[in-house]
């Protein structure tokens, strides 16, 4: 896996693995039905994909792996601006793209009015998005770090993991890493202890979960390919995709949720990534593997501001539950197929676009 030879193109990246590609995208919509459930079945105790908040945390390892997989090599050579602005053209302009789409269904919500009590602050709010400084704000709606975009909150801890491991990380010897990764654990552990489950970060009153949980997972991730733990097998994407998604249909139990959460994500998911990594490519399921890989960034930035006109149509329509099973079904279907022009349309273009200014710099 590592490189023997220096990387002449800073832009140049390495092997994809293609079934964790694969497998961002399967997070990405049990996240999006996980949003849909939250509304019709705001206990957990009631929605059967109720443990999908755990896909951040999935997310997290991933990128701890692949940053070390692309990087640990290459980030002497290419220096840490050089990097920090790869990052940025690779998650920024959906960032700004969630935050525009965010502020049309906020302001042109055809089922509430809430945005006449934020006025004032509707700018601020906007800005802030765009530049993913947290500001909770909108109370009557779950106190969200960015609510025009709720998921940002998890690329502004995206962003400090990237930006420790340019300047730390990177650097540390891998048993540094472990006595860190250990820590970060414990710390994981008397989170999900202290709130019941690990289902936190995303709101002004439980910001600091959100870097816990993305403390570890990150430091998770960069062990799994440090420390070499692919793991070969025959399994395919189809049953590692399986196998992921079953940690997401645990049933909740508050009681043990914590233990469950920390295993899950301490034990399972560095375990599914050496398992990912080391899968088997079918090469029917090539393709399926890179729509899945290419819709989830833009999924997971783009769906939740129509969650928001969803939740306001609940409010006042008192739907049935067949009405909303629709919903659901329907709307997944329709977020996927805007993701993907949204991938090809804008994300993809805009991305190039800066690659190419970015080269010329160089």
């Amino acid at each position: 896996m590592n490189s023997t030879k220096p990387i002449a193109n800073p832009l140049t990246t390495k092997h994809h693995f293609a079934i964790l590609d694969g497998l961002r995208g399967v997070a990405a919509v049990a996240v999006v039905i996980f949003h849909f459930m939250e509304f019709i079945a705001p206990d957990y105790h009631d929605s059967f994909i109720a443990h999908a908040y755990l896909a951040v945390d999935f997310f997290f390892c991933l990128s701890g792996f692949v940053i070390a997989y692309v990087y640990d090599d290459k980030l002497q050579q290419i220096g840490i601006v050089t990097f920090l602005k790869l990052r940025l053209i690779r998650l920024h302009p959906l960032v700004i793209i969630g935050s525009v789409i965010g502020l049309i269904a906020f302001l042109f919500d055809p089922f509430s009015n809430l945005h006449r009590l934020y006025d004032q602050k509707i700018v601020a709010m906007f800005v802030a998005s765009c530049l993913m400084i947290p500001y909770p704000l909108v109370r009557e709606r779950y106190f969200n770090l960015f609510h025009l975009n709720p998921p940002t909150w998890s690329l502004f801890w995206e962003y400090v993991a990237n930006l420790l491991y340019a300047l730390i990380l990177v650097r540390l010897p891998t048993k540094v890493v472990w006595a860190l990764t250990i820590l970060a654990a414990f710390c994981l552990v008397y989170e999900a202890r202290k709130s019941t489950y690990l289902g936190v970060g995303f709101g002004g009153d439980n910001v600091m979960g959100g870097g816990i949980r993305a403390l570890y997972s990150f430091l998770a991730g960069m062990l799994v390919y440090r420390c070499k733990w692919i793991i070969s097998t025959r399994l395919d994407f189809v049953s590692v995709g399986l196998l992921l998604l079953a940690a997401f249909l645990i049933p909740f139990s508050k009681p043990v949720n914590w233990f469950v959460d920390s295993g899950v994500v301490i034990v399972y998911f560095p375990f599914l990534i050496a398992l990912g990594a080391g899968a088997r490519l079918n090469k029917a399921l090539t393709g399926l593997c890179r729509f899945s890989g290419e819709i989830s960034y833009p999924l997971y930035m783009i769906h939740y501001p129509f969650l928001w006109i969803v939740l306001s149509y609940i409010e006042v329509k008192k739907p049935s539950i067949s009405e909303l099973t629709v919903i659901t079904i329907v709307g997944t279907i329709l977020l996927i197929l805007l993701a993907y022009a949204v991938l090809l349309f804008l994300d993809s273009p805009i991305r190039k676009y800066l690659k190419k200014k970015l080269l010329k710099t160089m």
